[in-house]
């Protein structure tokens, strides 16, 4: 996986998307390459979008021989419970609840509202607030797992 997400994001940026996630699952005899673009101009992902990107991921997989002949390649929108997997992200969200996983959180993992985001390249901290109110200075670099909350409107 490590190997195909350098050359994924690169045939992306060629594009103007951005590589939100890459997953990897299926079985050995037919493995599935699951893969969320993103829009760099803040515009929602369109289905002409994730046609273009898969087309242009095909024919990058194929001619390199990355992937066995009987792969299946996914290419979608990040969803609404997408990952925060950048500060950048993080920068983009705040105001939105994300769901954190992170020790410096009580229990372990919360639904926090991000507040800001601030510090030098590579020592970034969120301020984040949760459910009962109290604001929590979380390092990113403290964070496994993070992404966007969300909740059907009733």
């Amino acid at each position: 996986m490590t190997s195909l997400e350098p050359i994924v994001t690169q045939e992306l940026d060629s594009l103007g998307f951005d590589l939100v996630e890459l997953r990897r699952g299926g079985s050995r005899s037919r493995p599935v390459l699951e893969v969320r673009i993103d829009r760099r101009d803040g515009e929602t992902v369109t289905i002409a979008d994730c046609t273009t990107a898969s087309r242009a991921l095909e024919a990058r997989l194929e001619a390199d021989a990355l992937v066995s002949e009987q792969y299946v390649l996914e290419v979608s929108s990040p969803g609404a419970d997408r990952p925060l997997r950048h500060v950048a992200d993080w920068r983009r969200f705040v105001g939105r609840r994300a769901t954190v996983t992170s020790a410096v959180l009580a229990g372990g993992k919360q639904e926090v509202e991000i507040l800001a985001v601030d510090g030098e390249d590579g020592a970034e901290v969120a301020l984040v607030r949760d459910t009962k109110g109290r604001e929590v200075q979380v390092p990113l670099r403290d964070v496994t797992q993070a992404r966007l909350a969300f909740h059907w409107k009733r």
